[in-house]
């Protein structure tokens, strides 16, 4: 069975950096498309960074040239780098193996303005 434990979340000033991973087990994250996915208060779902087997990314528009997805096969985990952060980006982040529709338990993210 996948199992994806997220972490690196916490509570981060307007401009700063927080770096987000996703360790998986039972799966192969090189064999995955991989996605972040986050929830912000009474807002729906939304993909924020999706990383495919062949190592092709995608970005929701509001976080292009911010966040940075990238994938360590050595040690089975995907990454976030979020950058230059803003209030909006506060939600719980969470990653899901897209095949098999897994999910992680999330972590949080706070931006103080």
């Amino acid at each position: 069975q996948v199992q994806l434990v997220e972490s690196g979340g916490g509570l981060v000033q307007t401009g700063g950096s927080l770096r987000l991973s996703c360790k998986a087990s039972g799966s192969t994250v090189s064999m995955a498309a991989i996605g972040w996915y986050r929830r912000a208060p009474e807002k729906q779902r939304e993909l924020v960074a999706r990383i495919s087997i062949d190592g092709t990314t995608i970005y929701t528009d509001s976080v292009k040239g911010r966040f940075t997805i990238s994938r360590d096969n050595n040690k089975n985990t995907v990454y976030l780098q979020m950058n230059s952060l803003k209030p909006e980006d506060t939600a719980v982040y969470y990653c899901r193996h897209e095949l098999k529709d897994y999910w992680g338990q999330g972590t949080q993210v706070t931006v103080s303005s």
